[in-house]
């Protein structure tokens, strides 16, 4: 019996070793796999970083060339002047294709994408709101000199001929920047007045008075505090069309009776509607009717 017992034993010891073993070998391989995995994501972070270094140097590069052959046409050699002045403007020109061939690969993490076309390049800006996809919208450039804009879908409202003027000559990647600046800005006001529109109307009076660039709102609304309703008037103002958020919140209220109490609150909406996203600010309007509602 004892023999049974100690061989039963030995053989369960021995069958917890090559567990054990076996253990130790799957965990000393998913170690490995782990470090390869770590060395991987560090390998393809540095070839990223390479690229934008080759696409920095390819740039200064190309910028060289251009000083270079723009001096040699000013400094009387043999070149024919006009072939000077071609041969300059095909560098620049071959300049501009590069680099946007460049910015194609630096924004495909962003908002814009593109693909090169046959005769330029094709630009998708976009747009989000607090992470909230909404509108996208195309740019179809003819990168020649001048890079001229051959087909977009951006709104009419949208300065789109002031920004090119400024800044598409010079710099394309700045006037892609800005570009999508005024589209997003655009497009977070808009989504900011049809949440309000679509999930606060209880609160309005009259409908949302707003033009097509959303950057002048007119509404009325009633806000309940201390068990009275006051009524106000809101014009907001949208200043700066790159952002959001309006530069001016004016707010009246057209209670009869003017107390320091309601100028305060008057004041405060005005703040709360310049830092705050306009349905927002109704939503903490609603929570605190909430509240009151409770404690009645």
């Amino acid at each position: 019996m004892e023999e049974a017992t100690a061989y039963l034993r030995d053989g369960v010891l021995s069958h917890l070793e090559k567990l054990e073993a076996h253990a130790r070998k799957l965990a000393l391989k998913q170690e490995e796999t782990q470090r390869q995995q770590e060395n991987l994501v560090r390998l393809r972070a540095r070839v990223q970083e390479l690229r934008l270094q080759r696409d920095e140097l390819q740039t200064k590069l190309n910028l060289q060339q251009v000083a270079l052959i723009r001096q040699e046409g000013t400094t009387g050699s043999n070149m024919e002047p006009v072939q000077a002045v071609e041969t300059g403007g095909q560098a620049l020109l071959k300049w501009k294709v590069e680099n946007v061939r460049a910015m194609l690969q630096a924004f495909h993490l962003t908002g814009l994408s593109g693909k090169l076309t046959k005769q330029g390049v094709c630009f998708c800006i976009s747009t989000a709101y607090e992470g909230t996809y909404l509108d996208s919208y195309y740019l179809d450039l003819l990168i020649q000199q001048p890079v001229q804009i051959r087909h977009h879908s951006v709104p009419i409202f949208v300065p789109l001929e002031q920004i090119a003027k400024k800044y598409l000559q010079t710099n394309i990647k700045c006037f892609l920047a800005m570009l999508s600046d005024h589209l997003n800005a655009y497009a977070g006001r808009k989504y900011q007045a049809d949440q309000l529109q679509d999930h606060y109307s209880a609160f309005l009076k009259g409908t949302l008075q707003r033009n097509s660039l959303h950057n002048v709102l007119f509404f009325n609304y009633d806000v309940e505090t201390e068990s009275k309703t006051f009524p106000f008037r809101a014009k907001l103002v949208y200043g700066d069309l790159t952002r959001s958020l309006p530069t001016e919140a004016t707010i009246t209220c057209k209670a009869g009776d003017v107390s320091d109490s309601l100028v305060e609150k008057t004041a405060a909406h005005s703040n709360l509607f310049r830092h705050t996203a306009l349905h927002k600010a109704f939503d903490s309007f609603k929570r605190a009717a909430e509240s009151l509602d409770q404690t009645a």
